[in-house]
């Protein structure tokens, strides 16, 4: 295969860490020390004029921070160097519009995570099927969990290769992220069918072929007792602490609990998307969603004093579902996976095609009769199918006229304008 026909491909692999209690300790003083240098950088970026606000002079200022406070040298200077890039690339994309400003992080709002930028130093070596051990710069050597084959030993080159790590702290433990590089042919042209992908709570995903894909609750019955019960526990426990008072040990035990609930119910839900979508790009060649503003659907109805609003209880709900479907990472899923497998994926306008007749083109009042029956109203047409597969063809055929927002593969972001400067960082 000639160099023409392969492209570089980056991907992340996440694996648990079998890390020893004096190692956890280790790496939650790494992630501490890159949160204090994070707000440090923030806090001397605020204080410096425009004109002194350069990278040299902020590594300069890093390198002063870890000399005058103690408990930051606990962080590998190469990790310090990673917080510092990490800072100005959020400026950057601030000022190109695709994020906000970069704030202050809090201890307890914050992801804990630890960038280990070179991955050479990682050492990584596969001990047996299950288990593979890494170096994880002033922690030593740890165990994770071998779940992927990674081009490591023999098996590594200048296009094969792992180029970094990041350490991420969630409900259940330690984690490592590898930062893999390989070298790919280029995908071919797919030749599967066209198909319209409609969204919802009740039905997840439908598609204009008639095909369905569901799931269940992502808690069983037992866990989601035990889920309120820790809710109540700890809204209890809450009630006797004072204002400004110190979490106690029992409280943030059960904060514990309820977060390493809600991680399993996540991971299975990364688990249902991840075979949902693989199956959807695999058979099918062009991919045709909505481009749906989740963030403007799923706004609070409460209104102001003035105006209250109406029906919140039920828009909390709503808004809890539609969170909890996740739209916005299944297409961002099937966005990547396409471009992998050499298909597209579109977006198209959403207003209507959950009200147009998909038989006869026109859109008649009351034809949705409920959220799964769909009875044209045209005194001319009188189709009646279910109504989420009548969407789900509404978007194909949106596809098909040409109102098209994004017709490229793998891209079904719509990048925001660029903004002003905020004036923070002028």
């Amino acid at each position: 295969m000639s160099q023409d026909t392969l492209v570089k491909r980056q991907f992340g692999h996440r694996a648990r860490l079998a890390l020893s209690p004096a190692g956890v300790r280790a790496a939650d003083d790494q992630a501490h020390a890159a949160r204090t240098m994070w707000n440090l950088l923030h806090a001397w970026w605020r204080m410096m004029p425009k004109e002194e606000r350069t990278l040299a002079n902020a590594d300069a200022a890093i390198r002063k921070a870890r000399e005058d406070i103690g408990f930051l040298a606990v962080l590998p200077a190469q990790a310090a160097q990673a917080v510092l890039r990490t800072y100005f690339r959020a400026w950057q994309n601030c000022w190109e519009g695709r994020a906000d400003a970069p704030n202050f992080k809090g201890r307890f709002r914050t992801v804990m995570s630890v960038d280990i930028p070179q991955g050479r130093d990682l050492n990584i070596t596969r001990v047996h099927r299950r288990w593979g051990m890494v170096n994880i710069p002033k922690v030593g050597r740890v165990r994770f969990r071998w779940t992927k084959d990674l081009p490591v030993g023999k098996r590594a080159d200048a296009g094969n290769r792992i180029t970094g790590a990041r350490l991420i702290k969630d409900a259940l433990g330690w984690h490592i992220a590898f930062r893999v590089q390989i070298l790919q042919g280029k995908p071919e042209p797919h030749e599967g069918p066209d198909i319209g992908i409609d969204v919802g709570v009740t039905v997840p995903l439908a598609l204009s072929d008639g095909e369905t894909y569901e799931h269940g609750e992502w808690l069983t019955s037992k866990e989601k007792s035990r889920l309120l019960h820790l809710e109540q526990r700890a809204a209890q426990r809450q009630r006797h602490r004072r204002h400004s008072e110190r979490t106690s040990r029992r409280l943030q035990r059960t904060y514990d609990q309820i977060a390493a609930l809600r991680a399993k119910a996540k991971r299975r839900v990364l688990d249902w998307q991840h075979q949902t979508t693989t199956a959807i790009t695999r058979t099918y060649g062009t991919i045709v969603v909505e481009a749906l503003t989740i963030t403007d659907m799923i706004k609070s109805a409460r209104g102001t004093i003035e105006e209250p609003g109406k029906n919140v209880a039920q828009k909390s709900g709503l808004n809890r579902s539609i969170s909890g479907e996740a739209w916005g990472r299944t297409v961002t899923m099937l966005a990547y996976k396409t471009a992998q497998l050499g298909g597209t994926l579109v977006k198209v306008p959403a207003p209507g095609t959950s009200r147009r007749c998909s038989a006869c083109g026109f859109t008649t009042p009351g034809s949705r009769e409920s959220q799964a029956v769909f009875v044209c109203k045209n005194p001319d047409c009188g189709w009646s199918g279910n109504a989420d597969h009548n969407a789900a063809r509404n978007v194909l055929h949106l596809y098909r006229m040409g109102l098209v927002l994004v017709p490229a593969a793998g891209r079904a972001v719509v990048r925001r304008a660029k903004r002003v400067k905020p004036a923070a960082a002028r």
